[in-house]
């Protein structure tokens, strides 16, 4: 990462913070760019500052064309978001031809076909896919240009993906130019340059600013003190900030991440087509895939060969969530359909959710198993951390 930056970089730096919209953000960061030497120590930061300067010119003029086609009475040009539904929010991405589109007529009621032309379809398609009272919302996005790190269609897919919980990556086993393990690779340092993991960083860091003076850390920093983090985050003009660490951070990761803001998104593979290759080079090829520490299904979308159940568990395992059900005091049984929530969270996390009454005036809960209701419960409070498949039943 950068350091070293003359007192003036850092200075423009300040303005792109500072910046409220793309147009603002466009010019503070060509501003800072002028500023920037131009040296080894600095290549990253360089190529980084003009791919953003890229993706900012043509946000800008999808905007643009947005304004210009509602104006003109037409459908308000590309979608760039899709609003969440259900209880999961993940985004079916993937190089063309590989099965996004079999994916949703498998699973969803969506009314989508396959694109007669490569790239030809550039919105982004939901449909909804429900197994076990769980609402899972699959978005499919255009086709990614694995060539073209910054085109439209990769800014569109990105931005997605920025806003959802989770990405499910279809690939091509019968493709060879180039191979799935070379599909996932491209996908991943297209993503990344993005700002987007798909496996979990050493260092994930986010910086949120505040306007009251003083530094906090919430988090593992290793190789540097807190006083260390305050010096270099004046030198950027940021006198008060509480930085969350998932991880262990070094001051380079911090330093990273006040120019580039990374998020993770936990991915899922789905290897299709494979009715069309080897059985052994499918097993090669998963091998070769887990080495990265993602889930690896196989399927065969075109005869919508998909194990429902398997997939809905994997979303779950990988996405770290867990499913809670919950029972009115005086009623026979449980609510069929769960709450999904973060694993971790709370009871009281719980009673928020369903309504602020039950947390404001939360005397105690019972909480059973699932698989033992109506047996053997436990009396907790507020600050129980529930279980995957626990029956909860508050008390106010």
């Amino acid at each position: 990462m950068v350091t070293n930056l003359p007192a003036e970089a850092k200075a423009a730096w300040a303005k792109v913070m500072e910046a409220k919209t793309p147009e603002e953000k466009l010019r503070a960061l060509q501003e800072f760019l002028s500023k920037v030497p131009k040296h080894k120590g600095t290549e990253n930061l360089v190529h980084w500052v003009r791919r953003r300067i890229a993706q900012l010119r043509r946000e800008i003029e999808l905007r643009k064309m947005k304004e210009r086609a509602l104006r003109s009475g037409g459908g308000g040009g590309r979608k760039l978001t899709v609003e969440k539904e259900g209880d999961v929010q993940l985004i079916v991405v993937g190089p063309p031809m590989s099965g996004k589109t079999a994916l949703l007529k498998c699973l969803t009621n969506a009314k989508v076909e396959p694109d007669d032309v490569p790239f030809s379809n550039d919105e982004p398609i939901p449909g909804m896919f429900i197994q076990d009272e769980i609402y899972f919302q699959l978005v499919k996005a255009p086709s990614m240009m694995l060539d073209d790190y910054d085109s439209d269609l990769n800014i569109v897919t990105a931005s997605l993906i920025r806003s959802a919980d989770g990405v499910i990556l279809v690939l091509d086993a019968s493709c060879t130019q180039p191979d799935p393990v070379s599909q996932f690779k491209r996908i991943y340092d297209v993503l990344k340059a993005h700002g987007i993991y798909l496996t979990k960083p050493k260092a994930l860091v986010r910086i949120e600013r505040r306007h009251i003076p003083g530094v906090q850390i919430v988090g593992k920093l290793v190789n540097a003190s807190i006083d260390d983090v305050k010096r270099l985050l004046l030198d950027y003009g940021i006198q008060g900030a509480v930085i969350h660490i998932e991880g262990e951070a070094t001051l380079d990761d911090i330093e990273d991440a006040i120019f580039r803001d990374y998020v993770y998104r936990p991915c899922i593979v789905l290897l299709n087509k494979i009715d069309l290759v080897d059985e052994e080079y499918v097993k090669y090829v998963i091998d070769q895939l887990r080495t990265n520490n993602v889930p690896v299904i196989p399927t065969s979308l075109a005869y919508c060969k998909i194990d429902r159940k398997l997939l809905a568990e994997t979303i779950l395992k990988t996405l770290d969530l867990i499913r809670v059900y919950t029972k009115e005091p005086g009623a026979d049984t449980y609510s069929p359909k769960p709450f999904i929530i973060r694993r971790g969270a709370t009871v009281g996390d719980l009673a928020k959710r369903i309504h602020s009454y039950l947390y404001e005036h939360f005397k105690y809960a019972k909480v059973w198993k699932k698989d033992t209701f109506p047996n053997m419960f436990k009396r907790v409070g507020l600050n129980y951390e529930l279980q995957d498949n626990d029956v909860v039943e508050i008390h106010a």
